[in-house]
């Protein structure tokens, strides 16, 4: 039983595919030669337009044993809200669970607080304290970025 190597890349592929590497290196190595800017980032623009802070709210976020998500003002210490588990309310958590994974990476404790600013430009931010890490919260689309607006206008429940 010998083995035959006759199943190889066909050589005008394999060429094709180094052109595109090739390409690509060429084209970053250029635009860094000229100076050309990376892509805008939110925070840059905010800063650049002088886009003043409108609201902003500090909160704490804590897992409960039948695995609801309190939120709390962190300044008042009054409960925001309550996400029950199976609820709507699916992004939050999934946000949450970023930052969690990341303070865990960093051996950092939940104790820091989160802090939930909208900007004059529309833009909302949730920035975490305790890693500096920012989500532009926008970028998820409107119904998502209404989970954590609503944090920002709901009244405190004592």
């Amino acid at each position: 039983m010998s083995h035959s190597h006759a199943e190889q890349l066909p050589r005008g592929a394999l060429i094709i595919s180094a052109a595109l590497v090739i390409t690509a290196l060429t084209a970053t190595s250029i635009a860094r030669l000229i100076g050309l800017p990376p892509a805008a980032q939110p925070a840059a623009v905010r800063e650049a337009d002088h886009a003043g802070l409108v609201s902003q709210r500090s909160l704490t976020f804590v897992d409960r044993a039948d695995g609801a998500v309190v939120i709390a003002d962190r300044s008042t210490g009054a409960i925001a809200q309550t996400i029950a588990p199976g609820t709507n309310s699916g992004f939050i958590r999934g946000v949450l669970r970023g930052f969690a994974r990341d303070r865990r990476l960093r051996g950092l404790g939940g104790d820091q607080p989160f802090t939930l600013s909208l900007w004059q430009d529309g833009q909302l931010t949730l920035t975490d304290s305790a890693t500096g890490r920012t989500v532009e919260l926008g970028a998820f689309g409107v119904t998502n970025r209404d989970a954590f607006i609503n944090l920002l206008n709901r009244q405190e429940n004592k």
